[in-house]
């Protein structure tokens, strides 16, 4: 993949603005970066703190050729990605499914997929937040946030976490797009994701809660969780929290 990165001083949402690029024709690979986010977000509309030059604020357009069922596993594929350029940082990172990547057992990275119809066809656009320093943060976000700086004990530019990032996007990318990619992408994520299975979790949905223990992924990501009643429920969308052994 070809990338070509256009950075920002500020913009309201890189994820916003590369949506806006993909609906006027851009390649896949294009990049967005900004230095600060005055209306950057999460799943489900949450904010996502975005004070200038603390973290990576980050979209890139996909032009993926898989099947639409396999969509979902652009987000895994986009943590994986994450997981080993912050574990080539020295870090000891975590992904937590769906769309968070942690460290110390606290929230470093969100990543945010969303779909756009463009004259090209469809186009994912893939935003990626990750925190390089804490200094931003309030006491309420401290206590659930994290950053490289306080688990790498180093700075990091955001052009340097993009450089680091962008390859791993590629190799992963390039291997959900192969014959096999949908079951090697689950695979990479099993190596790299303590939430695969048997992690006591509580699973938030829009309308009811459910708690169990992880039972590994579907072919599409879709997350597996076995209840005490044996029962298997498969969660396509929801929040999971970790929960606390008795």
């Amino acid at each position: 993949m070809n990338f070509t990165i256009l950075r920002f001083d500020s913009l309201e949402s890189t994820n916003s603005e590369a949506i806006n690029h993909a609906r006027a024709g851009a390649d896949e690979g294009l990049c967005i970066l900004a230095r600060a986010q005055t209306a950057g977000r999460g799943r489900h509309g949450r904010k996502w703190n975005s004070s200038k030059g603390s973290g990576l604020y980050f979209s890139i357009v996909l032009r993926p050729k898989i099947d639409p069922k396999f969509l979902p596993l652009i987000t895994l594929m986009s943590g994986v990605a994450v997981y080993d350029a912050l574990a080539e940082l020295g870090l000891k990172p975590d992904i937590k499914w769906v769309n968070d990547v942690l460290a110390g057992d606290k929230k470093i990275c969100g990543i945010l997929a969303e779909t756009t119809e463009t004259a090209s066809g469809l186009a994912v656009v893939v935003g990626i937040g990750i925190n390089l320093i804490s200094s931003s943060f309030t006491d309420e976000i401290a206590k659930i946030a994290t950053s490289v700086r306080e688990q790498a004990d180093r700075l990091v530019t955001p052009d340097e976490m993009a450089e680091s990032l962008t390859p791993f996007i590629d190799y992963f990318y390039r291997m959900l797009n192969g014959e096999s990619g949908p079951r090697e992408i689950c695979k990479e994520w099993q190596r790299r994701s303590s939430y695969f299975s048997g992690k006591s979790v509580r699973v938030v949905l829009e309308n009811e809660s459910i708690t169990g223990v992880t039972d590994g992924l579907e072919p599409n990501g879709a997350l597996r969780i076995r209840r005490d009643d044996g029962i298997v429920v498969i969660v396509q969308a929801g929040d999971v929290e970790k929960l606390r052994a008795q």
